[in-house]
Parts: structure tokens; C-alpha cells; sequence
């Protein structure tokens, strides 16, 4: 069966064979290389930053702004002090709340002055160990 003359002109222009549009230009430019970034972006930013690899993260981190914490993950020197800062407000908390635990000894998780009995007591007992943790101390005697 022969195709009629448009749908051959049209497959060999598919193939790149046929007539070519007068305003394109004969031949692609060459391709300049891409330029490699120093903006670190991801999940692995910081540490690629830290490590010397990039330059920056997209957020401006530098190396000299980033450390290690204790559980080795690269973070940032100042949020990381925020973060200590912050949790010097709530630090008595947590540790009259661990006493309490052990004192009543649960095990997994319990919603501390949630719903059950457990809670609330839990609630109430931690809460009691911080007030008397937080109490002021008696003045000292005047020496006579």
C-alpha cells in the first residue's frame, strides 16, 4: 500500500531525514559542561558541609557554624545551644518524672494525667517531687 506524499514528508521528518525548518539552525551548539554547586541541599546537607564537600548549605550554614552532638549527627552550633537553653526550663520536670516512674514503677508508656488512674497518679506524685526539689532552702542561723 503507498502512503500518500504528506504522511511520507512527515515520517521523514520524525527520522530527521526530511525538509528542515528554514529558521532553525543547521547544527546544535556544543553544550557547555554543567557547573558543579557548593550548595549542599538534602538529607545529608550538613554533613557533606561538615565534611568539606560543599561550601554551604541551602540554608547558609557553613562549616565553622555546624558540630557533632553526642549522638554523632552534624548540627547546627547555634540551635543546639538554643535547644540546651531551652531545655534548662523543663530539665527539673523530666527528672521528677523519671523518679516517679521508678517509684511507681511503669514500664512503657503511661499518659502522665491522662485517663487512667496510673496517670494521675503518676501526675500528682512527679509533681510533688519537683515542689519539694524546687523548695528553698532555710535561711542559716545568725551566729549568736
Amino acid at each position: 500500500m503507498a502512503l500518500p506524499a504528506a504522511m511520507k514528508s512527515m515520517k521523514a521528518i520524525d527520522r530527521g531525514t526530511g525538509p528542515r525548518d528554514p529558521k532553525a539552525p543547521a547544527m546544535k551548539a556544543a553544550m557547555k559542561a554543567k557547573k558543579v554547586t557548593k550548595i549542599a541541599r538534602g538529607r545529608m546537607a550538613k554533613s557533606m558541609v561538615f565534611k568539606g564537600r560543599k561550601a554551604k548549605t541551602s540554608g547558609g550554614l557553613t562549616k565553622d557554624s555546624l558540630m557533632v552532638n553526642k549522638r554523632g549527627k552534624v548540627v547546627s552550633k547555634l540551635r543546639s545551644a538554643k535547644g540546651k537553653k531551652s531545655f534548662k526550663h523543663i530539665e527539673s520536670w523530666v527528672e521528677a518524672v523519671m523518679e516517679a516512674r521508678a517509684a511507681f514503677n511503669a514500664k512503657g508508656f503511661v499518659a502522665i494525667n491522662g485517663k487512667t488512674l496510673q496517670g494521675k497518679a503518676l501526675y500528682a506524685k512527679a509533681k510533688a517531687i519537683r515542689a519539694s526539689a524546687q523548695a528553698p532552702l532555710p535561711a542559716p542561723a545568725a551566729m549568736a
